[in-house]
């Protein structure tokens, strides 16, 4: 197996929104406001190369929508999916599997691309397209709180297409021979996001995608505005942050800009970044 982390592009997000109740004065010390209160934010994905399978876990927020929906995010930098695939070696027809975690826009917009004929088509033409049965149905008829976050020209395509498949079962732990890892399911955010959790040359990784988005929301109370049941999420994050400190589990974080991998060590306020690197400079992917 051989991981490689893909920079999708970059974005911001009201940081008040991104941290919940907790006082700006406390979260600005990890994630820093502009003068929109809007935090830098990544789109990291993960591509895994494992036999035959190329498997891309989420795709980032892709490029369909206009200038106006781009502009309320605050698209920055040079990185996008494409060109980070061509970086790592491989083209977007190459990938055989796209995992969702979830179908929030920032985690599924690239897999759909319109066409100059306004046509919306996969962007990963030979790819099966994996997201979890129960959450599907959460997305597909989304309740009013998450309705903006589960845009219609990102989802129905993807069933059009003929490409989806479902991956099933409650948790909290499947094992799917259709992926080389284990899977955690977590509610706190949205219904039955998944999170991969990968044996990778002697190291346990944990795609901690929006249960854990930042090292800044390491701290158990540190919820996102954006989560459907926070209190359910205090319990998922207490319970797998402090498994994967006893299990030295290392994190890769998904919207962390300055942080990519993350080992984490117990303190007197609780489990914390330990240290942090990147895949190619840990294990030379």
């Amino acid at each position: 197996m051989t991981l490689y982390a893909i920079e999708a592009g970059n974005f911001k997000l009201d940081g008040g929104a991104m941290f919940g109740v907790v006082p700006k004065v406390l979260w600005q010390k990890t994630n820093p406001a502009d003068a929109q209160n809007r935090i830098d934010m990544a789109s990291r994905l993960m591509l895994i190369e494992e036999g035959n399978q190329l498997i891309l876990i989420d795709t980032g927020m892709g490029n369909k929508q206009g200038d106006t929906f781009f502009g309320h995010y605050g698209l920055l930098g040079p990185h996008s999916l494409a060109h980070s695939l061509k970086k790592a070696g491989f083209h977007q027809d190459e990938i055989t599997d796209v995992f969702f975690t979830h179908l929030h826009f920032d985690h599924c917009g690239g897999a759909i691309v319109r066409r100059p004929d306004g046509l919306l088509v996969p962007a990963f033409k030979n790819a099966t397209y994996w997201v979890h049965e129960n959450h599907w149905e959460w997305a597909t008829k989304p309740n009013d709180r998450e309705k903006a976050s589960f845009l219609p020209e990102n989802i129905l395509p993807i069933e059009e297409s003929g490409q989806l498949q479902f991956v099933k079962g409650a948790g909290p732990y499947i094992d799917d021979a259709s992926f080389p890892f284990s899977i955690i399911i977590v509610d706190g955010h949205t219904d039955k996001q998944m999170l991969p959790l990968l044996n990778y040359r002697g190291e346990k990784i944990l795609y901690a995608a929006d249960l854990i988005p930042t090292v800044g929301h390491l701290p158990i109370p540190y919820v996102m505005g954006y989560d459907t049941r926070p209190l359910l999420t205090l319990q998922e994050k207490k319970l797998i942050l402090n498994d994967a400190e006893e299990k030295n589990i290392l994190l890769f974080l998904e919207h962390d800009p300055y942080h990519e991998l993350v080992s984490l060590c117990q303190t007197e306020k609780g489990v914390r970044m330990k240290s942090h690197t990147t895949l190619f400079s840990s294990f030379g992917s």
